[in-house]
């Protein structure tokens, strides 16, 4: 009933009476109301209008984590570098690419958190593939 009483203007418990009074047809099922759109018509006497479609974009963004073990701190700093300057240049095409890396210098690894569309991360992991294949 409230989302009737918001659409017409008007307090729940007016709502309430014009069910009660049989001014509006109300279907009772347990504790609530349901009222039908044609009902509703009735009572108001005009159609109500067609809610407007929502226009959506389809968007998908990657979430990737990448652990690399065994790998130097200045390897480390070497690929995060890269990684910064893939992120720098990919910005044109895609402004949701975000790079984080994280050392853990006592055992040795490096975490690589990438997110962003589905093309530029594969394009930056592969750049990431290609770079320790090189090591």
């Amino acid at each position: 009933m409230g989302q009737v009483a918001e659409r017409l203007g008007l307090h729940v418990k007016t709502v309430r009476n014009y069910v009660r009074e049989g001014r509006l047809k109300a279907v009772r099922i347990g504790k609530q109301y349901r009222i039908a759109q044609e009902d509703l018509e009735t009572l108001t006497g005009r159609p109500e209008p067609a809610p407007e479609p929502v226009r959506r974009e389809r968007h998908v963004e990657v979430s990737s984590i990448v652990e690399i073990d065994a790998i130097s701190p200045e390897t480390a700093d070497r690929l995060s570098n890269l990684l910064t300057a893939g992120v720098t240049s990919g910005r044109e095409d895609d402004q949701s690419l975000r790079v984080e890396s994280i050392y853990n210098a006592e055992r040795g690894r490096l975490k690589v958190i990438v997110t962003g569309s589905l093309g530029t991360v594969r394009n930056l992991l592969g750049g990431v593939a290609f770079f320790l294949e090189q090591l």
